[in-house]
């Protein structure tokens, strides 16, 4: 196992007093349109999770989450985890429908949003997702379709029938000495989180975290950050990760165990950023390569003063090619071990599940007090083995001498595009159907900026495909990082089988980049 226990409170309620103790006046996280300190975290998050308690909230509650990177998203997401509730942060990706099967499968009862989100009219999206939504009222909601949903609060601008009007001055709360004995009753075994990631089945999978882990797995990220960035400054890091997704929970978690600054876009724009990034002097960023290439392509950037980031200049696109010995990445973790690989049991195994040598390549796997909690609605057996077990399906290898894990690619058909998972089968079931098209496969192929490129192998009906058709209504139900930019018109008879009938998927792959991408 690497790493001892830290000596750092193992609940977020106490790693946010720790930190308002140590560095309280000290800013926390910065938008394009506020400033947050980590006193004002404290005090902001401690009247939401009063009004929480107030009307029913608390520990085991589902909290969704449907916001913006922002201040909001930290205020609630503390409100919530302060009080034992787990917090369920949502994709502002997500497409009505999709949102409406995540709620579900994760049994939120509680949904907080801002009236808007990005260009999303939250009323119009939210009621889209949830037929019979517009006839019910806000103090007793009951939606067959998200059976435990009981209240949506609007944080601002409600305006519907079915809405509850919440701020952080409201006026219905409980007492504060309610909210501390809540606080007491919070412990490291409780869940805290719920973070949902594509995986090899057609529904998202939600990865559930305790207070222990995520405190435990976010404890490095200060250290990591100031060897990543090569600077001894205090840290303000540009986070061009989403909040609903492992990466930015684990900067707003780990900026927590020490004086760190954050900063935030409501959405990954490469000016904003290098605004933040000149106004705040930062020293870094955390994100994945091709919005840091975004940046260097900006026409300003030439100009900026980025005099206290040289890696935004200089760096490598991506951090995890920081130093690496053989071009190959530095494994940047998972959602299944909370970001990080800390307090973590590791083997590197061949396929017969015999441990490698340094240097040879096989499956990674995990386990130990550094990994997830389980998948929700998932019983133990289902998600590891009988000696406890995540088998990852990343292939990698270790250097003699060298703690990290080289990545060298998975051995599952989960497609990874500029940093997220995307199952074929959820894309395919989609495309699927499409009333003119008979048949749809859906594959990773390799891609210089994403990583990898979701493509469409698609079989049509009687008439001839409309591919540029096809492409938009596929954006209209799903999440933009899900629609395959590439598409392939073939034959049913293209789709190549094995002798047991089932689809070849590594052969229809090894087809695209032979004959299509190299143009044979």
């Amino acid at each position: 196992m690497i790493g001892a226990v830290p000596d750092t409170p193992l609940t977020i309620p106490a790693l946010l007093a720790r930190a308002v103790a140590d560095h309280g006046d000290r800013i926390y996280a910065v938008t394009p349109t506020g400033r947050l300190t980590y006193g004002q975290a404290e005090q902001r998050s401690a009247e939401l999770a009063r009004w929480m308690l107030a009307v029913g909230v608390g520990k085991g509650t589902r909290v969704g989450l449907f916001f913006a990177n922002g201040i909001e998203w930290i205020i609630w997401w503390l409100a919530a985890s302060r009080i034992g509730a787990v917090a369920v942060p949502l994709s502002t990706m997500y497409r009505p429908a999709e949102l409406a099967k995540v709620v579900r499968l994760a049994d939120v009862g509680l949904l907080v949003a801002p009236a808007r989100v990005l260009d999303i009219d939250v009323a119009a999206r939210v009621e889209a997702a949830f037929p019979g939504l517009a006839d019910q009222r806000a103090d007793g909601l009951s939606l067959p379709v998200a059976p435990f949903l009981r209240r949506i609060a609007l944080t601002s601008g409600a305006g519907v029938a079915w809405a509850t009007r919440c701020a952080d001055d409201t006026d219905d709360r409980v007492g504060a000495d309610v909210l501390a004995a809540a606080e007491a009753e919070v412990s490291a075994a409780d869940l805290a989180i719920m973070v949902h990631t594509s995986g090899s089945t057609a529904d998202p999978k939600g990865v559930l975290h305790t207070h222990g882990t995520l405190v435990r797995q976010t404890s490095t990220w200060p250290a990591a950050i100031r060897a990543v960035t090569g600077s001894q400054e205090e840290p303000v890091i540009v986070c061009a990760m989403p909040l609903f997704w492992i990466g930015g929970v684990l900067a707003v978690m780990g900026a927590m165990h020490d004086a760190v600054t954050v900063l935030l876009m409501p959405r990954l724009d490469a000016g904003v950023a290098l605004d933040l990034a000149e106004a705040e002097r930062a020293t870094g960023i955390v994100g994945w390569p091709a919005f840091t290439q975004r940046m260097r392509e900006h026409p300003s950037f030439a100009g900026r003063d980025l005099s206290s980031a040289p890696m935004l200049r200089h760096g490598p696109l991506d951090i995890a090619m920081t130093d690496v010995p053989d071009g190959y990445p530095v494994h940047r973790t998972m959602s299944e071990t909370a970001g990080g690989f800390a307090y973590t049991d590791i083997a590197v195994v061949d396929d017969g599940g015999t441990p490698v040598a340094d240097g040879v390549v096989g499956e990674l796997l995990v386990r130990g007090i550094g990994v997830m909690a389980g998948y929700n609605k998932k019983e133990r057996w289902e998600t590891f083995d009988a000696d406890g077990w995540y088998h990852t399906g990343d292939r990698v290898y270790r250097r003699t001498g060298d703690p990290r894990l080289f990545y060298v690619g998975r051995s599952t058909e989960l497609i990874k595009t500029s940093g997220a998972n995307v199952s074929p089968l959820e894309v395919e079931a989609v495309i699927g159907e499409f009333d003119e098209v008979a048949q749809c496969v859906v594959v990773g192929v390799q891609h210089h900026e994403r990583g990898e490129e979701v493509c469409a192998v698609v079989v049509g009906g009687t008439d001839q495909l409309d591919l540029q058709a096809l492409a938009r209504r596929a954006r209209d139900v799903l999440s933009p990082y899900k629609v395959p930019t590439r598409w392939i018109p073939v034959s049913s008879a293209q789709i190549p089988t094995l002798p047991s009938g089932k689809l070849d998927r590594k052969a229809l792959r090894d087809w695209v980049v032979s004959s299509v991408l190299s143009g044979n």
